[in-house]
């Protein structure tokens, strides 16, 4: 299998690459970039934890390839912090509201909300269900999610 070049930029540094086509994204991320926020669940594009922001979209990283995101940004949740380490609106509202527990979903669901707040600044809670639904968590039982997520809406609106 021919390996092809990429160039993308990754939580806003420019990156070059030789990679072979069929290396998912988020094994790139992993692997390559060292960002290992970007959680691998269960490689199905299933249980979300993988989710990164591609040109802006939340996409599950197990579900592109490497090759696909030739010319795109990704932002990952490492990406999402400033670069002196204050977290952002929706990163702190997780950790001030009990929005994880063992954590391994977190980053998934912070970069799902944090594009979700985006869009939309002020979701209902059936919107943030609905934008938050295609990740999953076996520790918290979503309440301290969704109050994190609803105190990032109010924090970004002051």
């Amino acid at each position: 299998m021919a390996e092809v070049e990429i160039e993308l930029k990754v939580n806003g540094v420019p990156r070059r690459d030789i990679v072979e086509p069929r290396l998912t994204l988020a094994d790139y991320l992993r692997g390559r970039c060292g960002l290992t926020g970007t959680h691998l669940g269960c490689e199905h594009g299933v249980c979300g934890a993988c989710t990164v922001l591609l040109d802006g979209d939340a996409v599950r990283a197990c579900l592109v390839f490497a090759a696909q995101a030739d010319g795109a940004e990704v932002t990952t949740v490492e990406g999402l912090a400033t670069a002196d380490g204050e977290l952002s609106p929706v990163q702190e509202a997780f950790r001030a509201h009990h929005g994880l527990q063992c954590g391994f979903c977190t980053p998934g669901f912070v970069v799902s909300a944090t594009a979700l707040l985006r869009d939309n600044p002020e979701p209902t809670d059936a919107r943030i269900r609905e934008a938050l639904s295609g990740n999953l968590c076996r520790c918290t039982g979503y309440q301290g999610i969704l109050k994190a997520v609803r105190a990032a809406a109010r924090s970004e609106q002051e």
